[in-house]
C-alpha cells in the first residue's frame, strides 16, 4: 500500500474534531512557515468532503480561520516589531528587498493588497508583515483578510470536492492548476515590474 494510502487509513482512524484542528493548524503555520503547503492541505479537506467523512462546512470554516488568524498574527508581528526589526535581520522569507519591494507597493495600493493576499502565493506572509508595519487599520486589514482568506478557500475546496474521492487524482490535478496559476501570477508581476521600469526611465 502506498505511503498515502496508508496516511489516509490512518487520518479516517482519527476523530473528527482532530481532523478539523489538523486542517485548521496547516492553514494557520502555513503563513507563518511559507514553505509548508497549505493550500494543498485545505484540498485535502475537500477530498475529505467528497468521500463523505468531513462536512463540508466544517473544513470551510477551521480551515477560513486558521488562514485568518496566521495571517493576522504576522500582521501584529510586524505591527509590534516594526519596520526596523526585519530590514536589520534580513530574514530568510522575510528578506529586506522583498519588504522594501512591499512596501513602494502599500503606499499605492495598501488595502487592495490585503484583499487579494491569498491570490498572490508565495508573498502571502510578506503582505501580513509589511500591512503591519506600515500602520493600516486593524479592523479593515481583518475584514479584508477575511474575504480574501474565505473567496480563495471555497474555491480550493469546491476544486478538490468536485474531482471525487480519488486522491492521486485530486493531488495530481490541483498541482497542475496551481503550478499554472503561479506561472501566471508571476508573468503578471513581471509585466508590471516592467512597466514601472519604464514608467521611472521615461519620467526620467
Amino acid at each position: 500500500m502506498a505511503y498515502m494510502d496508508l496516511f489516509i487509513e490512518h487520518v479516517n482512524g482519527l476523530p473528527d474534531y482532530l481532523i478539523y484542528f489538523f486542517l485548521g493548524l496547516s492553514a494557520f503555520l502555513e503563513n507563518l512557515i511559507p514553505p509548508m503547503p497549505g493550500d494543498m492541505v485545505t484540498a485535502f479537506g475537500a477530498f475529505m468532503v467528497g468521500t463523505g467523512r468531513l462536512g463540508f462546512s466544517g473544513v470551510y470554516t477551521t480551515t477560513t480561520l486558521g488562514s485568518l488568524l496566521g495571517f493576522m498574527s504576522l500582521f501584529w508581528i510586524g505591527e509590534r516589531l516594526g519596520r526596523r526589526f526585519f530590514i536589520v535581520r534580513d530574514y530568510r522569507f522575510f528578506k529586506k528587498e522583498d519588504i522594501r519591494k512591499a512596501e513602494q507597493w502599500f503606499r499605492k495600493y495598501g488595502y487592495l493588497i490585503v484583499s487579494l493576499n491569498r491570490f498572490l502565493p508565495g508573498i502571502r506572509s510578506v503582505i501580513s508583515i509589511t500591512s503591519g508595519i506600515s500602520g493600516l487599520r486593524t479592523s479593515l486589514v481583518a475584514l479584508l483578510a477575511l474575504i480574501s482568506c474565505a473567496l480563495w478557500n471555497l474555491v480550493w475546496i469546491a476544486l478538490g470536492y468536485s474531482l471525487g474521492n480519488n486522491w492521486k487524482v485530486v493531488e495530481s490535478e490541483i498541482s497542475s492548476i496551481f503550478a499554472r496559476y503561479n506561472l501566471i501570477i508571476f508573468s503578471i508581476f513581471i509585466l508590471l515590474l516592467l512597466i514601472f521600469i519604464i514608467r521611472k526611465i521615461s519620467s526620467r
